[in-house]
């Protein structure tokens, strides 16, 4: 057999070796302190949702860190690859690792380590950096080292070299590196940490790792340490793609002299590297400071200036007085209208806080949203409300009457919804068997003029992004009238999409083009639209639907029930005996059309609003909805209208 050939053959073993190799996870830990989920949750379809999600996501970048959920459903996971593995070993190993830490681990946190990627998921965004799983390298360690002190001493110097470059000079913080022990010996390394966090705190996990790994592994021929936020290794052989271009240390002359040199060098780098952080934390602490102190003092003024930009006018004493009719309450008086926020005047509390219910001083009850405190996820939602909400004025959306803002508490004052959310009614029997078709034909109606006033009627385009049912407020009279603008957007007047790497949301009422590339249009709302009106006229909800005997998704029942001829099947029976069936069918037929898959398949909401109002126009047959998977937005106008049929067009459909 000549070379080529043999080569080609020990190439090709080393290649399925590995394949072996990496089909079985290195590690897996399941969180015991922190409970387990229970089967069928929200937050198990929610965990479901976001590793499905992550196979396909991470391969392009190697990295992918998101979340899906509310409050104590929420889930959040990221999954890294070994920065030396191609994108399609990326996917196989994280939709592995996926699988595998679904089926090992029913705890509230969990993560999994392969050889090629680590995937993790938890109940909160945590970035604690647990260390498990080191281990010397079984397949090696009986392999006696010519020079065990030289040997430590070379491992020392090259895992600190690649740590170092890793934290501060790539950007995929993935390095790998080579050094000769002796003539016959070379050893490799390579380190990595996950890419949401900074180079010092990657360092300061390098560091932490290598302590470990010195403890279990020192005069060994390989071993690893596993972590959250990096991962550490060094073999005897070279492990790693020989296409990653690793640093090549050089080779000493003379053990001794190479010892010396390298202590003396390692000494003195570390006496710098000490100088350079002991200055660096007392320039940072005092930057620290001073920005505090010029955020305390200027937050309080930016925003007043958001809600009232006409006439805002500060005192000599520092405090701020506005003409305007929206009002700024001190936090004392909010304190006393909702008795201190005590639990007897709790309404609900979601993702970024808790509503409670308050009297003013003049008698009037209101719903006060206490935002979460010390969270700038808060601060943002509060600045968006005051803008918004503060400039809408229509039937269907939530008044905003005034907001609180004193130290680390931010606070929404609403009018208040004696009949709370829409959740409240849809779901639970005995409350929807109170209502009556011509109310919950009201509720629809009222929202789509809602959301239509915010796409197309209001000064400004906005997108709300977080459409669900309890985000749509009941008044005494039952009227629908949309809140919770924390994750709005604001479009100017001639644009019509955006993206965003940051997806936030409700799984299930998520449009797919949003919930899988980040991509938002007036067209996501309508799709959580559509959704809302399926929810209404079955009394399901579409994420309660995964794995029952009838389809994986309430859109999937109701568009198979519809292919067959049979949507009335649909409704919830105590609907059927006082709903107009032509009503509810059209109801049917609308909500369908909302949630297709393609965003220039479904309508604008001028185009629902008139359907809804009319029984003379003809609609066109939906297409299959969407139920899992997305695609590119690319035009953003289409008509649910049969032009064949109406001879119209959307230029002949005005809701105003």
């Amino acid at each position: 057999m000549d070379n080529s050939a043999f080569s080609a053959m020990l190439l090709l073993i080393m290649f399925v070796f590995s394949i072996k190799v990496s089909s079985n996870p290195l590690y897996t830990f399941c969180s015991d302190n922190t409970g387990n989920y229970t089967s069928n949750s929200t937050f198990e379809n929610n965990l479901k949702w976001v590793l499905d999600s992550l196979p396909s996501n991470t391969s392009g970048t190697g990295f992918y860190s998101t979340l899906i959920g509310e409050g104590v459903d929420r889930v959040y996971a990221r999954a890294l690859c070994r920065g030396d593995v191609n994108a399609t070993l990326c996917r196989n190993c994280v939709k592995n690792a996926s699988r595998d830490v679904l089926s090992d681990c029913k705890t509230l946190e969990g993560i999994v380590w392969y050889d090629d990627c680590q995937v993790q998921y938890s109940f909160q965004n945590s970035s604690l950096m647990v260390y498990t799983g080191k281990y010397p390298d079984s397949n090696n360690k009986e392999k006696n080292i010519s020079n065990p002190g030289r040997f430590d001493d070379v491992l020392t110097f090259l895992m600190n070299n690649v740590s170092n470059d890793a934290a501060y000079d790539s950007e995929l913080m993935f390095k790998t590196g080579e050094v000769k022990v002796n003539k016959k010996e070379t050893l490799y390394g390579l380190v990595q940490c996950t890419r949401d966090i900074v180079g010092d705190s990657c360092r300061s996990c390098l560091d932490s790792a290598l302590k470990d790994l010195n403890g279990c592994c020192r005069s060994r021929t390989g071993g690893s340490v596993l972590s959250r936020n990096c991962n550490v290794r060094f073999q005897i052989y070279k492990f790693y793609d020989v296409m990653n271009s690793p640093l090549i240390y050089p080779e000493s002359k003379t053990g001794s002299k190479w010892s010396f040199g390298m202590i003396i060098a390692v000494v003195c780098a570390a006496v710098l590297v000490v100088a350079l952080v002991a200055v660096s934390g007392f320039v940072y602490t005092r930057l620290k400071k001073l920005k505090q102190k010029d955020a305390e003092r200027s937050q309080t003024i930016l925003l007043y200036e958001l809600a009232s930009p006409k006439e805002v006018i500060i005192t000599q004493e520092g405090e701020l007085v506005t003409a305007q009719e929206f009002p700024f309450l001190d936090l004392a008086t909010i304190r006393v209208a909702t008795d201190d926020f005590s639990d007897s005047n709790k309404l609900g509390q979601g993702g970024f806080g808790t509503v409670y219910k308050g009297v003013l001083p003049n008698g009037k009850e209101v719903a006060i949203k206490r935002l979460s405190r010390k969270s700038w996820q808060g601060l943002e939602e509060l600045k968006n409300e005051v803008i918004l909400i503060a400039k809408l004025q229509h039937r269907n959306l939530v008044r905003l009457l005034g907001c609180g803002i004193e130290g680390d508490e931010k606070l929404l004052i609403y009018e208040l919804m004696p009949n709370k959310s829409l959740d409240f009614f849809i779901f639970d029997p005995e409350k929807r068997s109170q209502i009556d078709w011509k109310t919950w034909f009201d509720i629809i109606t009222g929202i789509s003029r809602g959301l239509l006033y915010l796409h197309e009627d209001s000064r400004l385009k906005i997108i709300h992004r977080d459409l669900k049912p309890s985000n749509v407020l009941l008044d005494q009279y039952m009227v629908a009238k949309i809140s919770d603008f924390g994750m709005a957007r604001i479009f100017c007047e001639n644009q019509n999409a955006g993206n965003t790497k940051r997806v936030v949301g409700t799984y299930g009422y998520m449009a797919p083009e949003y919930a899988m590339e980040g991509l938002f249009s007036v067209k996501s709302d309508v799709f959580s639209f559509g959704v809302i009106v399926l929810e209404i006229l079955s009394g399901k909800k579409n994420s309660g639907f995964y794995q029952t005997k009838h389809a994986q998704t309430l859109l999937a029942y109701a568009w198979g029930l519809w292919k067959e001829g049979k949507e009335l099947e649909l409704i919830d029976h105590c609907l059927l005996e006082s709903c107009s069936i032509p009503e509810i069918r059209r109801c049917i037929h609308v909500g369908l059309l909302c949630v297709q898959e393609d965003p220039t398949d479904r309508p604008t909401m001028s185009d629902v609003v008139v359907v809804l109002e009319s029984d003379k126009i003809t609609l066109r047959p939906p297409k299959r909805p969407a139920f899992s998977v997305g695609r590119m937005i690319t035009n953003y106008q289409s008509s649910i209208i049969d032009p064949s049929m109406n001879q119209m067009t959307m230029s002949n459909i005005s809701a105003r």
